[in-house]
C-alpha cells in the first residue's frame, strides 16, 4: 500500500524535524510504502536542511505556498495535490508539532486489516491543554451537537482511503473545516482512541479565538440544520416565556441570533472556486528525498 502523510507547517520546522524522525522509526517494518508531503504555508523562517536521513520514507516533498492560508486550507490544498499528482492508496493528514502523536500511526495500520475501505478517525479520548481550554472545548462540542446534531470528536488526524479523498475534494466545506466536511460526507467511520499530545517545542498555537473560528467553521458546514434548530428552539422558548417577556429572558434568543450570524459569516470561507484554484498558489515544489 502507498500511504501519504500530509503535514501543513508554518515556521515550526524544529517540531517538524522531530516528528519526521519519530515517524521514520515507527514505520520501519510496517510493510507499507510511506511518503511525506509537507505544505509550507508561506513560512517566514528558513527551513533547516537536516531531513536527508529519513531512510524509511519513499519520498519527502515540500510544497511551498505563495500566501499564508491557514491550517485547514493547507490540508485541503494538500489533499487536492495528492489526488491529482500522486500514486496513493491512503492519506494520513496530521499536525506537524507533536500534538498528533506519531505512535498512533501503527494503530491506524492495525485497523486497516479490519476496515480496508473505511475512513479511520483518531477519536480524542484525552487532551493535554490547560483546564480553561478544555472547558471551552467541551462547550464547543455541546454547542456543535445541539445546533447540528453532530458529535465530532476528531480533528484532521485520520486515515483516508482514496475514495474518501475524492469525496473531500468534491465537498467545498473541506476548504474551511476538515473535520466538519468529513463528518458531513462520511457517516460510516471506524475509530481509534487518540490522545492529544503536547507540542515538541513552544506553547500550543490554539487559543480562544482559534477555537471560536474552528467551532463556527464546523457548525457552518451544517448551516441548514443550524437555522432549522435555531428557529425551533426560539419558538419553543418564546412559548415558555410568553407570560414573562423581558430583556433578561430574551438573552438566550439574542445569543442564538449572534451564533447564527457569526456562523454564516464564517461559512463564507467555503469557496469552491478558491478551493479549485488552490494549487495555483504553489510557489515551488522541493523534493528532499
Amino acid at each position: 500500500m502507498n500511504i501519504k502523510i500530509l503535514i501543513p507547517v508554518f515556521n515550526d520546522w524544529e517540531s517538524l524535524n522531530k516528528l519526521l524522525e519519530e515517524i521514520n522509526l515507527i514505520i520501519n517494518g510496517l510493510g507499507h510504502n510511506f511518503s511525506v508531503l509537507i505544505i509550507n504555508d508561506a513560512s517566514t523562517e528558513s527551513r533547516a536542511e537536516n531531513l536527508l536521513s529519513l531512510d524509511n520514507f519513499q519520498s519527502v516533498k515540500v510544497i511551498n505556498m505563495n500566501e499564508n492560508r491557514g491550517h485547514a486550507r493547507c490540508n485541503a490544498a494538500g489533499l487536492k495535490y495528492i489526488l491529482e499528482n500522486e500514486d496513493f492508496d491512503y492519506v494520513i493528514p496530521m499536525d506537524g508539532d507533536g500534538e498528533d502523536r506519531p505512535e498512533e500511526i501503527k494503530q491506524f495500520i492495525d485497523n486497516l486489516n479490519y476496515h480496508p475501505s473505511k475512513v479511520i478517525v483518531g477519536e480524542r479520548v484525552k487532551r493535554s491543554e490547560g483546564i480553561f481550554f478544555r472547558f471551552c472545548y467541551f462547550v464547543h462540542k455541546i454547542i456543535t451537537f445541539v445546533f447540528t446534531g453532530q458529535s465530532i470528536k476528531f480533528g484532521n488526524y485520520t486515515f483516508l482511503p482514496k475514495l474518501i479523498v475524492q469525496k473531500m475534494i468534491d465537498e467545498k466545506a473541506t476548504w474551511s473545516s476538515f473535520s466538519g466536511s468529513l463528518a458531513k460526507i462520511e457517516k460510516d467511520r471506524a475509530t481509534i482512541p487518540s490522545i492529544r499530545g503536547s507540542r515538541y517545542f513552544g506553547p500550543t498555537k490554539m487559543n480562544f479565538k482559534s477555537l471560536l473560528i474552528h467551532s463556527l467553521s464546523i457548525i457552518g458546514v451544517f448551516k441548514i440544520s443550524l437555522i432549522i434548530r435555531s428557529i425551533l428552539f426560539s419558538l419553543v422558548y418564546f412559548f415558555l416565556i410568553s407570560e414573562n417577556i423581558s430583556i433578561i429572558t430574551l438573552v438566550p434568543i439574542f445569543l442564538i441570533i449572534i451564533l447564527v450570524i457569526l456562523t454564516l459569516l464564517v461559512s463564507k470561507r467555503e469557496n469552491m472556486e478558491e478551493f479549485n484554484n488552490s494549487l495555483s498558489n504553489i510557489n515551488n515544489i522541493e523534493k528532499i528525498k
